[in-house]
This record gives structure tokens, sequence and C-alpha cells, in this order.
């Protein structure tokens, strides 16, 4: 498959994956979804690391997540990584760090985990690959996101998965240094 097929075939699965969340949230104005959130340490929580994602408080929310995530994963598609594996592993990774050191009674909803985790993934990637190309998406991911990734992780904001943030993130590290290093 060439290159350019490639990233039209991603650009598609992406808006395919953003509308299935914004369906979602038209769905939770209807239907109490939120409760399918990861819930830390508790085994119905465990749920919550695959559908986390797809939940979102209000339309704020959604739309503050919406945009960054589209352009995560856009970077990440006009790159040759396997954009499916790469939100596999953060969403799992990420997701089970959550749910072991998460604040315990408190549900945890939205993509801010993945799009920490992509934005940490394409740096450490940019950085680790040592060629151009991921470099300099790396710079953009730091430029876009440089500010926000570092202010997400602190414990400032009341209602704020910053853990959610914190182990997207890490987990975007680690998913980047298995992949790179296992070629």
């Amino acid at each position: 498959m060439n290159h350019i097929h490639k990233i039209h075939e991603e650009l598609f699965n992406i808006l395919i994956f953003i509308t299935v969340i914004w369906i979602i949230f038209l769905l939770e104005q209807v239907f109490p979804l939120e409760r399918l959130g990861l819930i830390p340490r508790d085994q119905g929580g465990l749920i919550g690391i695959l559908t986390m994602t797809f939940l979102h408080a209000n339309f704020q929310h959604l739309l503050s997540n919406t945009i960054p995530l589209a352009v995560l994963l856009a970077l990440l598609a006009g790159s040759q990584a396997d954009t499916k594996k790469i939100v596999g592993l953060i969403t799992l990774i990420g997701g089970l760090l959550l749910w072991v050191f998460g604040r315990q009674h408190s549900i945890h909803i939205g993509a801010s985990l993945l799009i920490f985790g992509l934005a940490t993934f394409l740096v450490v990637a940019g950085l680790l690959e040592k060629r151009i190309i991921p470099l300099i998406i790396s710079i953009i991911v730091v430029f876009m996101y440089g500010s926000t990734l570092l202010g997400g992780i602190l414990p400032s904001q009341s209602g704020v998965s910053w853990e959610g943030h914190l182990m997207g993130g890490i987990a975007g590290i680690v998913t980047a240094w298995a992949l790179i290093n296992n070629r």
C-alpha cells in the first residue's frame, strides 16, 4: 500500500473515531453512560479502560478533547506508524495504570488520557528515531501542546483527572520506547 493511500485511509478512520465519540456523547444525553467510566481499583470500573475515551461530562469537555485528538491522530497518520496498535497500547497501558494509581471513588472519563499519550508518543518517537520527519512532528507537538502537557499533570484543577493525563503520558512514553526499540 502506498503512503498516500495509507494517509487517506487513516484520515477516514480518524473521522469515524471522532464521529463515534460524538454519537456516544449524544447518547449520554439520554442514557447514564458516564457510569461506564474508569473507576480505580473497582472491578466494575475495569470496563472504563476501554470506554472512558468515548465518554465526556459536557459539551465543553467534548469540544476541548476533539480538536487535539484529531490533530494528534492526523500527525500520527502522517507518520508510518501503526496507528491502531499505538492507540490500543496507549489506551490499555494508560488505562491499567490509571485503574491502579488513580483516585479511588472517582469516575474518570474523556479522551485526554489518549491525547496525552499520543502527544508524548510523538515526542519520544521523534527523539528516538532520529529521523527528520518524526523530529519535526515532535517539535510541532511540543510547540502546540507543551504547556498543556506540563500543566495537565499537576493536581491543580478541580474535577480534572490529572492522573489520567499523567498515566496517558507515561503510556505514550512506554509505547514509543517499546515499539521503536523492538524493531
